[in-house]
């Protein structure tokens, strides 16, 4: 008896997970459709190149030259007195 009970209760719960998935699918079919986007983009302005000017007209960038490292000096042992 309880064979059948346990047989008809998995196929009744296997037949309504069946039931839900089947509704989930449809509610993303739903969604997909509301959430679409149109088929067609703005284009975007595009961007114009610069050009790089001639080298004979742009003068030439003066560059810092840097200071040499101050030399330390070394501080002088002060000498002791013997006695």
């Amino acid at each position: 008896m309880s064979d059948t009970n346990n047989d008809s209760f998995r196929t009744e719960m296997i037949a309504e997970i069946k039931r839900i998935q089947s509704e989930l699918n449809e509610l993303k079919d739903i969604k997909k459709s509301m959430t679409r986007k149109p088929a067609r983009k703005t284009t975007a302005k595009k961007k114009v190149a610069k050009r790089k000017p001639d080298r004979k007209t742009t003068a030439k960038k003066k560059v810092a030259k840097r200071k040499p490292a101050r030399k330390t000096s070394k501080p002088k042992r002060k000498t002791t007195r013997r006695r």
